[in-house]
C-alpha cells in the first residue's frame, strides 16, 4: 500500500467524500475525447502520475481538495506533452467556474449537491424549507437528509432494534445520486409539522349536499398540503331531475364541479403547488354530452382534468354503431338513448380542439382492482395513472432510468437494488404520512398501495442508441417493466414476511393460498408524469419522448438560458458536429429532423415528441401498461394539423392495446400552453426560439402536470 493512500477528497463546500483514482482517469479521458483522443489507457497512465504527485506532496492523513487535484491534473497534462487535452481540461474548469458564478447570481440557495440551475430554482421555489420571514433555511443536501431520516423512522414500528441510520443512509444515497425521487409532497413535507406525504387522493361524491360539501372541505385540506384529488360525479342526479326533499330541480354534476373548481382556485394561492383535480363522469350518465363539452371554452374548470368513464358495453356499441342507454343514477331508470359512435366522435372532436376530455376505461380499472370486496373503483388521481377507491390515497416515486446505463448496457443489478430500496421507502411513507381524515388513514393502511414508476426513459433510449419510435424500443420497454414489476413484487413479498400482508388481504385477488401471492402492498407499479421531480433529477419526464433537443428556458423574470440535451451534446461532440451556433439553430424548433449538419442515424435516435407519430406514442404507453398493475400517464402528442379522425384512431388503438386511459394534446390547440414560441400567433420562424417555463419537463404542454 502507498505511504499516503488517498481515499477521501474535500469538496468546495467543505464536505469530505469518498474518492478513487477512476475519477481522475475519467476526467482526463473526457478532456482527451473532446480533442479526438480514444485511448483510455493513456488517461489511466496520466492519472497514475497525478496520484504519485499527490501522494508525495500531501502530508500524512491530509485530505486533498477538488481544486488542488485539478491543478495537478493540468500540470501533468502540460508536462507530459498533452497540450490539447490540457486546453480542453482548462476550458472545462472555466465553464464550471462560470456556472458556479451564475448560480450565485441566479439562485439564492447554496448548491451543495451539484444540481442544475433549473433544479435549484425549482427547489428554491417549492421544496426547501423557509422561516416565517420567507427566507430559505435549508440546502438541497439538507432536504434529502430530512426526507431520508424521516422516512427511515417507520422501520422502528416493525423492529425496535432497527438500524435507522443504515436505512436513512441508504435512502439518502439513492436520492442524492438522483437515482430515485419520491413524489413532491414527500419532498416538501417529510420531517415537517405538516407531514402530509401522499400525492394522490380520491374522495367520494354522493348525491347529497352534506357529502358534496364535506368533500369540498377535504379537497381544500389536501390541496393546501400539496396533494391532488380525483372524483367521480356519476352518482349525482342529472340536471333538471326532481329533488323530492325541497320540491326543487337538480342543477346536475357540472354545477357542483364549478364549486370544487372555485375552492381549488382559492386554495392554490397559498398552497405549495397548483391544486389539481380529476373529474370523471360515466358515459351512461344523462348529462354526459354537457360534460364532454364542459371545457370547450377556455378558462372553464381550469383546475380540473376531465375524463369520460368508458365501459366495455359502450365500446361494443361504438363498434356496432348502435344506441346505448343513459341511466338516471338516482333510480337506475333509463332516461334516454344516444348513438354510441356519435358520442365517441364528439369526445374525439373536443379532445382535438383543446385536449379534453380524456377517456378512462372503467371496466379495466376494476378488472385489476385488488380489493373488489372492499369497493368499486370509480375514479383516479388528477393525471389518471392511479386508480383508487373512495377515501383511498397513494404515494408515488420514480426511478431514474438514465442512471442505470453503464457502458452502453442496462445495469440490472443496480436497477434491482433501486427497486428494492424504492419499495421499502414507499411502504415506509404509508406509515409516516399524516392523512387529513381518519377514513383515509384506515383505507390506505388497509390496502397499502404504492406507486413505483420510472422517469428518464427517453434518456435511457438515447444512451442505448435506440429510437423511441421503434420495435426495439417497445421490446426494451416490456423487458424493463417486467423486470421492475417482478422485483417490486419480490421486494413486497420480502417486506410481508417481516411486516405482514396488507390487512384487506383476505378476500382480495391475492388471497389464493399461494406463498408467492402474500404481498405487503396491494399494488406496486404506477407510471406517473414526473414533472418537477424529473427537473430535480435532470432527466426526461416519465416515459415521454424528448420534447426538444435544444430550447430556451425562462429561469426567472427576464433571465433565459439555452438548454441542450446532454446526451445529444455528447454525441455531437464525439462526432465532431457540435457548435454553439448549431445548438442555437436547433432551439428555433427544438427538433433536429431538418438540420443538415446532424447525421441521419443521430436524427433517428433523437426524435422528439412531435416528430413521433401518435400511433408510436400510444404503442409505447401500451408496452408499459402490460406490466403496470395501476395505470400509465402518458400524453399522446399530435401535430397542429392532425385531424379529429386521427384522434379517434388513437383512442381505438389504446383500447386494442389494453391501455386504461388516454390523454391527447394537439399542438397549439390552447393559447396558454407552457411550451411556446416567441410569437403569440403560433407561427415559427428560423430566427425564433422554442421557449418553456421554469417547471415544464415534457409531456402535456398545456398544463403543469
Amino acid at each position: 500500500m502507498a505511504v499516503n493512500e488517498i481515499k477521501k477528497i474535500r469538496k468546495r463546500d467543505g464536505q469530505i467524500v469518498p474518492f478513487t483514482q477512476d475519477k481522475v482517469t475519467n476526467a482526463i479521458f473526457k478532456a482527451a475525447v473532446a480533442v479526438g483522443g480514444e485511448d483510455k489507457n493513456i488517461a489511466r497512465g496520466l492519472s497514475e502520475k497525478v496520484m504519485e504527485i499527490l501522494r508525495h506532496d500531501l502530508k500524512p492523513h491530509e485530505v486533498p481538495t477538488v481544486e488542488g487535484i485539478q491543478d495537478v491534473v493540468e500540470k501533468v497534462l502540460i508536462d507530459e506533452g498533452h497540450a490539447q487535452t490540457a486546453k480542453a481540461f482548462i476550458i472545462y474548469r472555466q465553464k464550471h467556474r462560470d456556472l458556479r458564478e451564475m448560480k450565485k447570481v441566479l439562485v439564492e440557495v447554496e448548491d451543495d449537491v451539484g444540481l442544475s440551475i433549473n433544479a435549484l430554482k425549482v427547489l428554491e421555489k417549492r421544496y426547501l424549507r423557509k422561516n416565517d420571514q420567507g427566507e430559505i433555511i435549508e440546502t438541497p443536501r439538507a432536504l434529502f437528509h430530512r426526507v431520508a431520516d424521516n422516512i427511515a423512522e417507520a422501520d422502528k414500528l416493525y423492529d425496535k432494534n432497527a438500524d435507522l441510520k443504515k436505512t436513512a443512509d441508504e435512502f439518502f444515497e439513492f436520492m442524492i445520486s438522483l437515482d430515485f425521487m419520491p413524489n413532491s409532497p414527500t419532498l416538501m413535507n417529510a420531517g415537517t409539522k405538516l407531514q402530509q406525504l401522499a400525492a394522490c387522493y380520491v374522495l367520494p361524491i354522493e348525491d347529497n349536499m352534506e357529502c358534496i360539501f364535506e368533500s369540498v372541505k377535504n379537497t381544500a385540506l389536501i390541496h393546501q398540503s400539496g396533494g391532488g384529488t380525483g372524483f367521480s360525479f356519476s352518482q349525482i342526479r342529472p340536471k333538471g331531475d326532481l329533488v323530492k326533499s325541497t320540491g326543487g330541480i337538480a342543477s346536475g354534476p357540472i354545477s357542483f364541479m364549478t364549486v370544487f373548481d372555485a375552492a381549488t382556485e382559492t386554495i392554490k394561492q397559498g398552497g405549495k403547488r397548483r391544486g389539481a383535480n380529476m373529474g370523471i363522469l360515466n358515459i351512461d350518465h344523462p348529462d354526459i354530452l354537457n360534460f364532454i363539452v364542459a371545457k370547450e371554452k377556455e378558462h372553464m374548470l381550469n383546475n380540473f382534468n376531465l375524463s369520460v368513464g368508458i365501459t366495455e358495453k359502450f365500446m361494443k356499441a361504438v363498434k356496432a354503431n348502435a344506441d346505448y342507454e343513459l341511466l338516471n343514477p338516482r333510480d337506475g331508470e333509463v332516461r334516454s338513448k344516444l348513438n354510441a359512435k356519435e358520442v365517441f366522435d364528439l369526445i374525439a372532436s373536443l379532445a382535438w380542439k383543446n385536449g379534453e376530455p380524456g377517456i378512462i376505461f372503467l371496466d379495466r380499472l376494476n378488472k385489476d382492482n385488488p380489493t373488489p370486496h372492499i369497493g368499486k373503483i370509480e375514479s383516479t388521481n388528477p393525471c389518471g395513472e392511479q386508480p383508487l377507491l373512495p377515501y383511498e390515497s397513494c404515494n408515488l416515486g420514480s426511478i431514474n432510468l438514465g442512471n442505470v446505463i453503464v457502458e452502453g448496457k442496462v445495469d440490472f443489478e443496480h436497477l434491482k437494488k433501486a427497486v428494492w430500496i424504492s419499495v421499502h421507502f414507499l411502504d415506509n411513507v404509508i406509515d409516516m404520512c399524516k392523512y387529513p381524515l381518519d377514513k383515509i388513514d384506515q383505507m390506505v393502511k388497509a390496502n397499502r398501495k404504492i406507486g413505483l414508476g420510472v422517469m428518464g426513459w427517453a434518456d435511457m433510449l438515447t444512451k442505448l442508441s435506440i429510437p423511441y419510435n421503434s420495435e426495439k424500443a417497445l421490446k426494451k420497454a416490456e423487458e424493463l417493466m417486467k423486470f421492475i414489476s417482478d422485483e417490486a413484487k419480490n421486494a413486497s413479498l420480502e417486506l410481508a414476511k417481516k411486516r405482514g400482508v396488507f390487512s384487506n388481504f383476505k378476500g382480495s385477488t391475492y388471497d389464493t393460498g399461494k406463498s408467492e401471492d402474500r404481498v405487503r402492498n396491494s399494488t406496486r407499479i404506477t407510471i406517473a408524469p414526473t414533472g418537477t421531480i424529473s427537473i430535480i433529477a435532470n432527466c426526461s419526464s416519465g416515459i415521454e419522448p424528448l420534447f426538444a433537443i435544444s430550447y430556451i428556458r425562462n429561469v426567472m423574470d427576464n433571465v433565459e438560458m439555452l438548454e441542450v440535451n446532454p446526451e445529444f451534446k455528447r454525441v455531437a461532440k464525439d462526432q465532431l458536429f457540435y457548435s454553439d451556433a448549431l445548438m442555437k439553430k436547433i432551439a428555433s424548433t427544438g427538433s433536429v429532423q431538418n438540420i443538415e449538419q446532424v447525421p441521419d442515424d443521430v436524427k433517428k435516435v433523437f426524435a422528439t415528441a412531435h416528430s413521433i407519430t401518435p400511433e408510436w406514442h400510444i404503442r409505447m404507453q401500451g408496452a408499459f401498461q402490460k406490466y403496470t398493475d395501476n395505470a400509465v400517464s402518458k400524453t399522446v402528442n399530435f401535430p397542429h394539423d392532425a385531424t379529429i379522425e386521427d384522434v379517434r384512431k388513437v383512442y381505438e388503438l389504446a383500447y386494442e392495446l389494453g391501455c386504461k386511459g388516454v390523454t391527447v394534446y394537439r399542438d397549439m390547440s390552447r393559447k396558454g400552453q407552457v411550451l411556446r414560441v416567441a410569437k403569440e400567433d403560433g407561427k415559427t420562424e428560423e430566427t425564433e426560439e422554442l421557449k418553456v417555463d421554469l417547471e415544464y419537463s415534457g409531456g402535456c404542454p398545456e398544463c403543469e402536470r
